[in-house]
């Protein structure tokens, strides 16, 4: 029964990883693709591992395969939020359909206080 369990849960997490790349390819600016990327590989990955976890039990592989699940769901999420926000930083334009951008009204409303 774990094994089953296993097998689904790397599945999923696959097809998340897949998701998470076509996301990645398709996407038109960088700040998309990064919100594909943390979401999508983060819960893909982080499923494979859990999957892992089941399927190898409670001994060496497994809690290597849980505490590597734990790193990746507190790191990816801080590097996303790193590059995105030094992209912002950079210049570098969101994609033209983009609907809002709260980053640079929290940075105009930030500068109009210091002054």
């Amino acid at each position: 029964m774990n094994e089953t369990i296993g097998i689904v849960l790397m599945t999923v997490g696959v097809l998340f990883d897949l998701f998470g790349c076509i996301g990645l390819v398709r996407l038109p600016d960088i700040y998309n693709r990064l919100q594909a990327a943390t979401k999508c590989v983060t819960l893909g990955t982080c499923m494979i591992l859990i999957g892992l976890l089941f399927i190898a039990g409670i001994g060496s592989a497994g809690m290597r395969a849980l505490l590597c699940a734990v790193f990746v769901l507190l790191t990816s999420p801080v590097a996303a939020h790193a590059l995105a926000r030094a992209a912002h930083k950079a210049g570098i334009k969101l994609w033209e359909g983009s609907v809002v951008d709260t980053y640079a009204d929290v940075n105009t409303n930030k500068q109009s206080m210091e002054q």
